[in-house]
């Protein structure tokens, strides 16, 4: 092996990637905003790497799924971070749906007093929220589907399907991702519901968070299996003995996790300077640029592994991400406002982003009809890419008067909300043999769990 491939220059250099941002922070020094989004940005691409290379080795040790449960929720605890801030700043500012309600819009949009301020924060949580769940899938899935099969020219990954007819290769998934569609599938059901409790409440808590716990218990269960695609530094590690293997394990998730959550606020808050020097609405990019930054850890970890032929994993924690935004990210923000407040509270938000929680339901809803049959073709990717790209040009259009159209942005929202429930109930009324497949999959994985004996399933009809 060259000593310039060797494993631990690799670990080196990437850990070289955010030496700038460490000196930045160890330093106290205050760089140009073009600065500091650079050695920030450098610094999260580098810890991107040191968490992939940390999942893949701790597959050794532990489940599969579990492993990649922790990777999803370290890459994405920027997002977590952004959220948080937001929801303190509403419940500390005493906003409550009656407060909130005798604001008129105008005023809380302006923030003209320290109560419009934290009602405003109260629905830039939930525009956060849901940007960053929306790029998840719009961008994050569908550009791995397309990055995955453009990739197995080099690759020879196993995954791909090449099929005959325009744009229907397609990426094949390991049915072992059953049991995270369905959990993803309840959360879904469940966000399509929050809206009408009037906020995100106790019960919303309740169910999304117990949720979440049902699912890492689930994994826990299952048996650990060895990769055969392990490549690299995780190989390197994986040969490590004990106690040093799971020691490695430990400090990269620890130091990438570090560099990761330091870095994007800095990272996230210069890319929306620059934005708004460019005169871009603040509240589009609290959005869809910040989400954007925060989520890009978890975009880097993903395109390493299908960049290794390992699509499957990749597809895997970006599901696993999405589930773990769709139930601890709204569960827990909820209990960071009423801790702020001083009391239980129901975390307010407006009627738009209302709308916006249902898009990005109905967003998630067509998704997963698309995944249900454990494929996804680039028919099907660049679907998912156009729907979700198309509403976010729109939008920007009209905020800045740069179109008519005969809806207004809120109305906007709905359309694209039922053009997703629509296409997803078609398709599941097409695909309900691989629902029922994947249903009963998902049923044995939690048969075995419980010490009881799974029913056989050899395929879908």
């Amino acid at each position: 092996m060259s000593r310039l491939r060797h494993p631990l220059v690799l670990v080196a250099f990437a850990v070289a990637l955010t030496a700038g941002w460490v000196a930045v922070s160890l330093l106290g020094i205050h760089p140009s905003t073009l600065a500091e989004v650079a050695v920030s940005g450098l610094a999260i691409l580098g810890a991107s790497f040191l968490l992939a290379w940390g999942a893949e080795t701790a597959e050794k040790d532990v489940p599969r799924g579990f492993a990649i449960a922790v990777l999803a929720v370290l890459a994405v605890a920027p997002e977590y971070a952004v959220d948080a801030l937001f929801a303190w700043n509403a419940g500390a500012g005493g906003a409550t749906a009656a407060a909130c309600g005798e604001l008129s819009s105008a005023a809380i949009e302006a923030g003209e007093t320290e109560l419009a301020r934290a009602c405003h924060d109260a629905n830039l949580a939930i525009a956060n929220m849901t940007g960053a769940n929306r790029i998840l899938i719009g961008l994050g899935w569908s550009g791995i589907a397309l990055f995955t099969v453009w990739r197995a020219t080099t690759t020879r990954d196993s995954a791909v399907m090449r099929r005959d007819g325009f744009l229907n290769d397609a990426v094949e998934l390991d049915t072992d991702i059953s049991t995270e569609i369905s959990f993803l599938l309840l959360a879904t059901a469940w966000a399509f519901l929050v809206p009408l409790g009037g906020g995100i409440g106790g019960l919303d808590t309740l169910f999304l968070v117990g949720l979440y716990v049902a699912y890492i218990g689930l994994v826990l269960k299952s048996d650990i299996e060895q990769s055969d695609h392990t490549v690299g530094v995780p190989k390197y590690f994986q040969q490590w003995s004990l106690p040093w293997r799971p020691l490695a394990v430990l400090a990269l998730f620890g130091y990438s996790g570090l560099m990761i959550f330091t870095a994007v606020e800095p990272f996230a808050h210069g890319l929306e300077e620059i934005g708004l020097d460019l005169g871009i609405p603040s509240f589009f990019m609290i959005q869809w640029i910040a989400p954007l930054a925060s989520e890009s850890p978890e975009l880097i970890v993903v395109a390493v592994l299908v960049n290794k032929a390992r699509s499957t994993a990749g597809f895997n924690a970006l599901i696993s991400s999405k589930l773990n935004q769709w139930t601890l990210l709204i569960g827990t923000i909820a209990v960071i406002y009423s801790i702020a407040l001083g009391a239980y509270g129901t975390l307010p938000f407006d009627a738009r982003q209302s709308a916006e929680i249902w898009i990005t339901a109905g967003q998630s809803f067509f998704a997963l009809a698309l995944l249900v049959n454990f494929t996804i073709s680039l028919r099907e990717a660049l679907a998912l890419f156009v729907l979700f790209i198309s509403q976010v040009l729109l939008e920007f259009a009209l905020i800045r008067d740069y179109v008519v159209l005969p809806v207004d942005s809120y109305e906007l929202l709905l359309v694209y909300t039922g053009v997703y429930i629509v296409a997803g109930v078609v398709l599941f009324a097409l695909r309900w043999q691989a629902l029922v497949y994947l249903l009963g999959l998902a049923g044995d994985a939690v048969r075995t769990a419980v010490g009881r004996d799974p029913v056989h399933l050899d395929n879908a009809d």
